[in-house]
């Protein structure tokens, strides 16, 4: 059936093995556990680890760290099978293409441009708040609220003056700057990568080395938000209540899963390199399964740390910008050198991560279009530069939109949601490929086969089911304009029709 055709998985096989053509093979473990690490430590554990204990999980965020990290690691298992049976650049889409044919491909590469274009909408939210921060921080005054927020955020200021958000200016100035530079061509070398890397760690490191001394235990009494926890204050003057079911409890706990799910979001990043990994029977699942490990601990130590120091209802309001830098200046005294480090490092980290999603977006684009399912204009190389220079425009345009006027929580969860969505379909593929081509030689095999795939769609589709139904809704709606889109455009444009 056309909707199933499939791209000739031996055809790519050959051009994984073209050694003139090909990527050469120079990445071993360490080099792919550094890549999963650069890509993962970014504004989900920043920023979104402050929301989810605020409004959901409380203290216990550290055990949706957890929960998370279970459903990235069996998600983890399956993407290790496929990326070294079929060691080839590229990400989800492409296995789906080879293993489960078009129409899912394309499903996966609809639910990827949540992932990485909103992800990158997301951090350069949080780019403009740590901006904010560090004017404030070196006494430089701030840019307005009107003009760093979306028009659907509203707070009350020392005076108690309401403001609107008009449009998120610094967000949109990232963009464009880091667009510009993709249409350029510039390109991170591996030494500036590897410095980003260790700033990011060591951040991370000394924060919870400097802040385990300040915690204060009764910042972790009780562990889990109670059914009958008081309302906490909101940045327009409401009161945020615990009510709701996914507000508290293990409830909470799967919805603070489910929002510091983009905390993980780019352990997947590793699998793209599989082409250049020297030996990705061992290397690639060492690569995403040994980076999720450092990251999670590291998270785990991080999130207990920040609600030790500071306690989770301050998340809602005063701390829910800059939660670290807030920690540090309101309980941490004698440490504002520490605060606006932070910042700094912060800031540099983030610029890192926005230009790898907003690349990954460019690459998913590129593909997609080569094989017919998007325009031309989405593949067109520039003659200077050789680099997707329209697709990188028009990304800016999508991306920027939702920058400049949508909340960083709205875009966060939309990221996590189409993230997870991902993760489900290449869990479900291994279970599809082992009774379709159960004699392809697999060089890594996801264990206990058929339960991790399993358990791996059932975790990532709890934390789905968890987030409010106006994600979900527009999930839902972005999906069906998919679908319109590939019937009604990429079905009859394909190569391979």
């Amino acid at each position: 059936m056309s909707l199933f055709r499939k791209k000739s998985l031996d055809l790519l096989m050959i051009q994984a093995d073209d050694s003139e053509k090909g990527l050469k093979r120079t990445l071993g473990a360490g080099s792919l556990i550094a890549l999963g690490i650069g890509a993962i430590i970014g504004a989900g554990l920043f920023v979104r680890t402050a929301a989810a204990a605020g409004e959901h999980a409380g203290p216990a965020v550290t055990l949706s760290f957890i929960v998370a990290a279970i459903g990235c690691a069996f998600a983890g298992l399956c993407y290790a099978e496929f990326a070294s049976m079929i060691p080839i650049a590229g990400s989800a889409y492409t296995y789906a293409y080879a293993t489960m044919g078009e129409l899912v491909a394309w499903i996966i590469g609809w639910a990827l441009i949540l992932e990485y274009a909103l992800g990158a909408a997301t951090v350069s939210i949080a780019w403009s708040e740590f901006l904010n921060k560090l004017l404030e921080q070196f006494n430089l005054g701030s840019i307005p609220y009107e003009w760093c927020h979306s028009p659907f955020e509203k707070a009350l200021d020392t005076a108690n003056v309401m403001h609107y958000g008009y449009i998120n200016i610094p967000a949109l100035f990232i963009l464009l700057v880091l667009s510009a530079l993709l249409i350029k061509g510039t390109q991170e070398s591996a030494f500036v990568n590897a410095i980003i890397v260790f700033v990011k760690v060591a951040i991370v490191i000394v924060f919870i080395f400097v802040g385990w001394k300040f915690i204060n235990p009764a910042n972790h009494t009780p562990y889990m938000i109670p059914a009958d926890a008081p309302p906490a204050l909101q940045p327009d003057g409401s009161m945020y209540s615990y009510a709701d079911t996914f507000r508290h409890g293990w409830g909470g706990v799967l919805t603070g899963a489910a929002i510091v799910f983009f905390a993980f979001i780019g352990f997947d990043a590793v699998s793209t390199a599989a082409q250049e990994a020297k030996n990705p029977k061992r290397d690639m699942p060492i690569g995403i399964l040994g980076s999720l490990v450092i990251c999670t601990v590291l998270y785990i130590l991080f999130s207990y740390v920040l609600t030790g120091v500071a306690p989770y209802t301050d998340f809602v309001k005063s701390g829910k910008e800059a939660s670290v830098a807030y920690a540090i200046e309101t309980y941490m005294s004698g440490y504002g050198w520490l605060a606006k480090g932070v910042t700094i490092a912060i800031l540099a980290g983030f610029s890192s991560v926005i230009l790898v999603m907003l690349m990954g977006q460019s690459r998913v684009f590129y593909t997609m279009s080569s094989d017919g399912l998007l325009p031309k204009a989405f593949s067109d190389l520039h003659k200077k530069f050789r680099t997707p220079y329209k697709s990188n425009m028009i990304l800016f345009i999508f991306v920027g939109a939702f920058a400049a006027f949508i909340p960083g929580s709205v875009a966060g969860d939309l990221t996590s949601i189409g993230t997870l969505f991902a993760f489900v379909l290449v869990c479900v593929g291994v279970l599809v490929m082992r009774k379709n081509d159960p004699d392809r030689v697999r060089p890594f095999k996801t264990p206990l086969v058929p339960l991790v795939p399993v358990l791996g769609i059932l975790v990532c589709s709890a934390m789905i089911y968890s987030l409010d139904n106006r994600t979900l809704l527009t999930a839902f709606i972005w999906m069906l304009i998919g679908l319109v889109v590939y019937f009604g455009y990429s079905k009859a444009n394909s190569k391979l029709k």
